[in-house]
C-alpha cells in the first residue's frame, strides 16, 4: 500500500480518525476524503498536509493543515460546529408548495383543453381525428 498513487473514498459517511499509516504513503498524487465524517487532526505526514482542502470537505470535526485550523491545542473546536439539519428542513417548504400546486395545474390544464371541445367544432374534429389516427397506428 505504500506505492498507492490515487485514493478516493469520499461520500462513505463512515466516522473516525485518519490513520497514521496513511501518512506513510509517499507516492500518493490524489486524495479525496470528502464527506467521510472524519474527526481529529490530519496526521503530520509528508504529503497529507500538501493536498487541496477540497479533498477534506464535509468533515466538520477535522482539523489541521491544509484546512483552516479553528481547533485548540486539545483538539476540540474553538467555536461550535454548525448543525446542517436546518438546510434539509427548509427544502420541505418548497416541496410542499410543489405538491399542493401540481394537482391544480393538472386540473386546469386538463379542463382548459376538454372544456373547449364542446364549444369549438374545429378543435373537436381535430381531437377525435387525432385519437382515431393513434388508434389505427397502435392497433393496426
Amino acid at each position: 500500500m505504500t506505492s498507492l498513487e490515487s485514493l478516493d473514498i469520499s461520500m462513505n459517511r463512515i466516522s473516525g480518525v485518519i490513520s497514521q499509516g496513511l501518512a506513510t504513503i509517499s507516492f500518493l498524487s490524489h486524495l479525496n476524503l470528502s464527506y467521510y465524517n472524519l474527526s481529529g487532526k490530519i496526521p503530520s505526514g509528508t504529503q497529507l498536509r500538501g493536498f487541496s482542502p477540497f479533498g477534506f470537505i464535509g468533515n466538520p470535526e477535522l482539523c489541521g493543515a491544509p484546512l483552516n485550523d479553528d481547533y485548540g491545542e486539545d483538539g476540540k473546536p474553538k467555536s461550535p460546529i454548525p448543525d446542517n439539519d436546518d438546510t434539509e428542513d427548509s427544502g420541505w417548504i418548497y416541496m410542499k408548495w410543489f405538491y399542493l400546486g401540481m394537482p391544480w395545474g393538472f386540473v386546469v390544464g386538463f379542463w382548459a383543453i376538454l372544456a373547449a371541445l364542446p364549444f369549438n367544432r374545429a378543435w373537436r374534429h381535430a381531437y377525435f381525428q387525432f385519437l382515431d389516427e393513434m388508434k389505427h397506428k397502435i392497433l393496426g
